[in-house]
């Protein structure tokens, strides 16, 4: 993971090693401040991110920002409880965007240990399955 997203990643409480991510399901999040549907969906996957990991932590997702000013990144990053990229790298960013083909925002991957793309669609899947979706991202990691 830290050939993709780099030795740290932002969390709320500071810095976080990306060596330190065991959760069962990884997602990328594409997604950007002035984009509408983004944020009509991040407080879905919120919610939803809230949900599975209540009990014990199932799911990490890391959001690759499109923002186009640090401002608008600190101001969408706050209204989320899962880890970023951060915004300053840019060679990084640009790189995720190309290796998982990300065409439009919002785009929510779901990724395996290795980096390796699983599923494309875990955006609609948070959207019309909620929780019920991580058995369909079981399956598509044991593929």
């Amino acid at each position: 993971m830290e050939a993709l997203f780099g030795p740290t990643l932002i969390g709320k409480n500071g810095p976080v090693p990306t060596s330190s991510l065991n959760s069962r399901f990884v997602l990328v999040y594409f997604s950007a401040h002035w984009c509408p549907p983004c944020r009509g969906f991040t407080p879905k996957l919120g919610m939803f991110y809230d949900s599975v990991n209540s009990g014990s932590k199932q799911v990490e997702v890391i959001y690759v920002s499109r923002d186009k000013t640090p401002d608008q990144f600190n101001e969408y990053y706050s209204e989320m409880p899962w880890l970023a990229l951060p915004y300053e790298d840019k060679a990084r960013i640009a790189a995720l965007g190309n290796r998982y083909q990300i065409q439009q925002i919002p785009c929510l991957i779901l990724i395996d240990n290795q980096g390796n793309m699983k599923r494309n669609t875990c955006r609609m899947d948070v959207t019309n399955k909620g929780p019920n979706c991580l058995s369909d991202w079981e399956q598509a990691l044991s593929r």
